[in-house]
């Protein structure tokens, strides 16, 4: 029994040990993260999104002619042999048991070809260009992928990941997004109920392999995981849930205009051009926690790159200095964040904001190249790790969110996650 203790307290320790040294890892530099993450500083403005379809989820059907664009600028203004692989992933982002050539027609690497300087610009930057599938990396097994991008010759180093799907669409994803349904929520949160029905899948036991994922406006920090199906008849599941599919209605998305640096534009106070490039001063602002819901035009928090300072929004887009001003009570319990789109919806001290005491109000200064942005002001409290953005913003039912309902299938004894479905809902 004494022997047995021993053993067992050692386990302990090592597996403790272990979780700890991940955790540890996970913020050194190079570790690479299943998520969308840029590792470098020199990086800035990546998009992944569907060809000729702007503000577009990342995700191609595997039976049609669909790509990829993706796109980043180094702003350090040279040139670098920039590659890139695709790593295949459960439903969760976790890394598929399976070889490179199990799911790649081609070889496993490639390297980024199209890459052009600006012109035209204070800020001199790099403009790289890629095509997904294209070249000799192609995807041909339905489900994640992880995009990363490194250094030719130092693949254990990423510079950027990002986050793809490929469909293979064999079910009839049918839903409605409607105003909470418990009582308590009625005023604040939006319930997406939903139906699959497959077709040409051999499933076995559905409650186990059959996996759906549930998105607010292709954010994957607040994303619903682990819903299983409440009714099955036939090849039909129903989900349709009270609590645990619901979502923050929150707010429609503040915006600013900076695709000219000519004119005060809209919610610019302040246009500055110094020796170092300019800086724009956003309209001061305040909370809108206890403001009614209005309808504003918005893009559900994301950018589009546009520049009407020159002919060419990629190559002569300027990057400037915006300045976020937010009057409010200081809050000792946490911090406000600059989020959105703009800022990948992560919480770091890039758009981490500071408190001015003598105005009475948060700033900060992001480094965004010209277009039309989308943003809210995000709380993080001490200790949790989701962001709240209806301490500053509010929280509303009637607000304009889009939802997309993703489905996975593992067969019984299958290695994989496949992508068998994709549909998106609209909240009106």
């Amino acid at each position: 029994m004494k022997i047995q203790y021993v053993i067992l307290s050692l386990f302990c320790i090592l597996f403790y040990a272990a979780a700890a040294q991940e955790n540890s890892d996970y913020y050194r530099e190079g570790y690479l993260r299943y998520e969308n993450y840029i590792y470098k500083d020199n990086i800035r403005t990546v998009i992944l999104e569907q060809e000729n379809l702007r503000l577009s989820d990342p995700v191609i059907d595997i039976g049609k002619d669909d790509r990829l664009i993706f796109s980043f600028d180094d702003l350090d203004g040279d040139y670098k042999n920039y590659s890139y692989t695709l790593i295949h992933c459960n439903h969760d982002w976790t890394p598929s048991n399976i070889f490179a050539n199990e799911y790649l027609q081609g070889f496993e690497e490639d390297r980024i070809t199209d890459y052009r300087t600006s012109f035209n610009t204070l800020q001199p930057y790099t403009h790289y260009r890629l095509i997904i599938p294209g070249g000799e990396v192609r995807p041909v097994l339905p489900g994640n992928y992880l995009l990363k991008v490194f250094i030719e010759g130092d693949r254990d180093n990423p510079v950027i990941t990002r986050r793809l799907m490929v469909v293979n669409n064999r079910t009839v994803i049918e839903g409605n997004v409607h105003r909470a349904t418990i009582v308590q929520d009625r005023e604040s949160r939006q319930e997406v109920d939903f139906s699959v029905a497959y077709r040409g899948v051999q499933v076995s036991n559905p409650f186990d392999e059959i996996k759906v994922v549930v998105q607010q406006n292709g954010r994957w920090d607040n994303a619903i995981f682990g819903l299983k199906p409440l009714f099955l008849k036939d090849n039909l599941l129903e989900y349709e849930y009270d609590d645990e599919n619901t979502f923050n209605g929150g707010n429609e998305y503040r915006t600013f205009d900076i695709r000219t640096l000519r004119i005060y534009t809209q919610y610019v106070e302040t246009i500055l051009k110094g020796t170092d490039g300019f800086t724009v001063m956003l309209l001061p602002e305040i909370s809108r926690s206890f403001s009614r819901y209005s309808v504003e035009n918005d893009i559900n928090g994301k950018y589009l790159i546009r520049n009407q300072d020159g002919r060419d929004d990629h190559l002569e887009g300027e990057y400037v200095k915006v300045k976020f001003r937010l009057k409010h009570d200081i809050l000792a319990n946490g911090n406000f964040y600059v989020f959105g789109g703009l800022s990948d919806w992560r919480l770091s001290s890039n758009n981490k904001m500071e408190y001015n005491y003598d105005e009475g109000r948060y700033e900060a200064i992001l480094y965004l190249k010209q277009g039309y942005y989308d943003y809210q002001y995000a709380f993080l409290e001490d200790g949790k790790t989701v962001a709240d953005e209806t301490v500053a913003e509010g929280n509303h039912f009637e607000t304009r969110n889009e939802y997309s309902v993703l489905v996975y299938h593992r067969a019984t004894g299958s290695r994989v996650d496949q992508l068998i479905g994709y549909q998106k809902f609209q909240y009106r």
